[in-house]
Formats: structure tokens, C-alpha cells, sequence
């Protein structure tokens, strides 16, 4: 039986704020008829403004969503009030699904059951080396002008830099020579001029790109091993732009867990919205981060719910901190409450072995056991061990105060270089999304 999720759950969910509104709006019971749950399907038709009413359904296991409404978003705001019913203890227990929900369940069942078919031999048994080696040439040259920007930006010192556009052309050149991450990593400098302390962080930052271009010109010693190690190198060529192929990471070894789903953060990058799903391993402890991307506008991958835990097999792409991960089989939502945390001290030392092995990780899910969001100056999350300082971003916590009451509990949160960001905190009710 899947645990009910609470409002907070049920309204993350939604792909913007007029969605939560309107799904508000049609939460109430008057609205529904028909509606009902089993252990991992609720279902139910909702009065529009037309004589037929929509028919909705949500497949609890993953979640998938289904209704008859012209929405284009996903989830809808009909899928989106039926849950919020449901949370609210509004939906009958039933024996079985409604027929027209029954059918829907049943196909996603039998397609998810379909062996998957056999992928087709390519017609070549590699990428064409000579393809390739143009490639390597021109991210070479790429690089190589980018190091040379970056040791006139020293020389000349960092006075005259106050234009948030001065590096659109390098970026272009950078795109140009098919070095995507460097290039995208360079575009966000500008946003570094708006702190305080903005010299010493473009300082860092170009500390940074310096470290990043010294590895990849290291070369790969023949018949040698490499002094970077296979991890490191791979990680190299992935910040700079070189794509491992989804189906490579699939094909590769996986590690089952229960996966506690910490929280999840948009992004727009450059007309794209970036979804980022925080999860931590019960057994394991390993971190993992899923992405997902859809043009502006578009229904994102909803599909991982904040405070939930499902048992599954993860495939992370290669590098020497593995952090990103594709979900490569579901086997079930389980409940196990809270996630379980560390002190301060403990969250610090995972963050600086991931470090030291990804020198360029701007970010790191943590889960911090027995802290409260307290004053030292600024804002930290704080316990008898010490605390950690909130994002600037971040603000004054008070949701987290009023969650907390004072009282300690677990928090995760996303660290960064400049503090954290609350994500999720667990208190006695249950999950609350941050």
C-alpha cells in the first residue's frame, strides 16, 4: 500500500503556480464522482463546464497521469485536485478500478511487462575515427583560446570587468568548436558580478576553467597508466562537453537501492527548463542526481515525488564522483518514514571527498539529522554539532522555523559553495517540501 502524500507533496507536483490555483480550485468533493483508490491507483470523473465530465486517473507506482481534459500540462490541474482529495482523505477505498481506469492501468502494465526489443546492430562498430578526430582538433583549438583569454583576464587584472555580456563571443567560439560544457559554464560568469565579493569569485571561477583545461591537455600516456586515472578523465571530457550516450549508462552496471527522493529544483538554461531530482540510497548512502529537460513551456518529468522512497536499480554515468544517474528499473514504492541523516561534521566530510574527486561540483545533495534553521550572524541550520550557512538566496528561513518550532529534525538540502538550500524537511507529520 502506498503511503498518502500530503498537500505538499501533491502541489510540488504541479508545473507552475497557476497550476497549483487551479488544481485548488477542483479539489473540492462536490467536483468528483466516481472517485476511488486501490493500493496504487486513484481515479475519479470531475464536473466541467461541459455535460460530459473529465475522467482522471493516477497510476500511484510511478506516478503516471491520465486524463480526458485538453490540458498540454502535465500533470493537469485534474489530475492534480484528484490527488489533492485523495491527500485530503476524500476518496473512498475500493476494491478494484473504475472499468475505463482499470483499462488505462492495464496497457501501461502490459507495455512496462513487453520484453524491451533488442537493440539493432549499428552499421558501423564505432564512431568514425575521422569524425572523432575533428572533433578532438577543434575542442583542442577551442580550449586553447580559451586559455589564453583566461591568462589575459589575469594580466590585465579584473578592474574592468562590470559587463555582464563581455563573454557572450567567447561562448559562441566555444559552441563553435563543439566544447558545449566550457561554453555553458563561461555564459554564467555574468551572474557572478551581482555578489559583493565578485572578484575573488570570478577569480575562483576562473581558477576553476584553468584546472579544468590543465587536465584535458594532459595527454594519455601510451602504454603508461594515466596519471588522472580512467574517473578523472572521464569527468574531464564530460565538463568540457564530450556526451555519454544514455544507452551506454543503461548498459552499464546498476545499483539497486531504496531511493529516498530529498527534493527537486528548475532551471531555465538557455530556453530550456532543467529539472533536478535530488535521491540518497538507504543501503548504499550514495547520492544521485536525475535530470531532465524540456523545452520552456513544455510538461517536465514528474514522475519522482519529494518525501517518497522507491525501490529501484540506478545506472550512473562514469566519472570519478558519480553523481548523475538514470532510474533503469522501477520495482515499487516503499515507506520508511524520514530519511536517516548526519551532523554537520559528517555532511562536510562527504562534500569535500566528493571534492576531491570532482574538484568542479557546484552542487551535492545532503541530509542533516537534528538541526533547526538559527541566527549566527546569518542563517545556518544549526545543532549541538555545529551548523552549515543558508544560500544568500535563501532568505530569512521562515517556513523552516515554522516547521520546525523550534525544535530539531531532519532537513535536505542541496549544498553549494556559497550555503545551502533547503529542499525537504521531516518532522513528526510527515515530509514537508521547502
Amino acid at each position: 500500500m502506498i503511503e498518502r502524500w500530503n498537500r505538499d507533496q501533491v502541489l510540488a507536483l504541479a508545473p507552475d503556480a497557476s497550476s497549483q490555483k487551479a488544481a485548488q480550485g477542483v479539489s473540492a468533493p462536490g467536483k468528483w464522482s466516481g472517485a476511488g483508490v486501490t493500493a496504487d491507483a486513484v481515479w475519479g470523473e470531475c464536473k466541467g463546464s461541459g455535460s460530459t465530465p473529465y475522467r482522471a486517473c493516477v497510476d500511484l507506482t510511478e506516478p503516471a497521469y491520465k486524463c480526458t481534459c485538453p490540458s498540454r500540462k502535465f500533470p493537469c490541474k485534474h489530475a492534480l485536485g484528484l490527488l489533492l482529495l485523495w491527500s485530503a482523505g476524500g476518496v473512498a477505498d475500493a476494491a478494484e478500478p473504475a472499468g475505463w481506469a482499470a483499462e488505462w492501468l492495464d496497457q501501461r502494465r502490459a507495455r512496462a511487462a513487453r520484453p524491451a526489443p533488442a537493440r539493432a546492430e549499428r552499421s558501423e562498430a564505432a564512431p568514425d575515427p575521422k569524425r572523432a578526430e575533428q572533433r578532438e582538433q577543434r575542442v583542442a583549438a577551442g580550449l586553447a583560446e580559451l586559455e589564453r583569454w583566461l591568462a589575459d583576464q589575469v594580466r590585465q587584472g579584473l578592474a574592468g570587468t562590470r559587463r555582464h555580456d563581455q563573454w557572450d563571443g567567447l561562448v559562441k567560439r566555444l559552441v563553435d568548436a563543439q566544447a558545449p560544457g566550457v561554453a555553458g559554464t563561461v555564459s554564467r560568469l555574468g551572474s557572478v558580478l551581482a555578489a559583493e565579493d565578485w572578484p575573488a569569485r570570478l577569480l575562483g571561477e576562473y581558477a576553476l576553467l584553468h584546472l579544468l583545461l590543465a587536465a584535458h591537455r594532459r595527454p594519455v600516456p601510451d602504454g603508461a597508466p594515466d596519471a588522472l586515472g580512467a574517473g578523472l578523465r572521464q569527468t574531464v571530457r564530460t565538463r568540457i562537453g564530450f556526451p555519454v550516450a544514455k544507452e551506454e549508462v543503461l548498459a552499464g552496471e546498476t545499483v539497486r537501492d531504496r531511493w529516498d527522493v530529498l527534493g527537486r529544483r528548475d532551471e531555465e538554461q538557455d530556453r530550456l527548463t532543467a529539472r533536478r531530482v535530488w535521491l540518497r540510497g538507504r543501503t548504499t548512502g550514495r547520492a544521485a542526481l536525475v535530470l531532465s529537460f524540456a523545452p520552456a513551456g513544455q510538461a517536465l518529468d514528474a514522475s519522482l515525488v519529494t518525501g517518497t522512497t522507491l525501490d529501484a536499480d540506478l545506472a550512473f554515468y562514469p566519472g570519478s564522483a558519480p553523481l548523475r544517474a538514470l532510474v533503469a528499473e522501477r520495482r515499487g514504492a516503499v515507506s520508511e518514514g524520514g530519511p536517516p541523516g548526519s551532523s554537520p561534521q559528517e555532511a562536510l566530510a562527504e562534500v569535500a571527498a566528493a571534492l576531491a574527486g570532482d574538484p568542479w561540483i557546484d552542487s551535492w545533495p545532503l541530509v542533516l539529522d537534528r538541526v533547526a534553521p538559527m541566527r549566527d550572524g546569518g542563517w545556518l541550520l544549526g545543532g549541538p554539532d555545529g551548523g552549515l550557512p543558508l544560500h544568500p538566496s535563501a532568505g530569512a528561513p521562515w517556513r523552516l522555523l515554522a516547521v520546525s518550532g523550534g525544535h530539531p529534525l531532519t532537513v535536505a538540502a542541496e549544498w553549494t559553495p556559497r550555503g545551502l538550500l533547503p529542499l525537504a524537511a521531516w518532522n513528526e507529520e510527515g515530509p514537508v517540501v521547502l
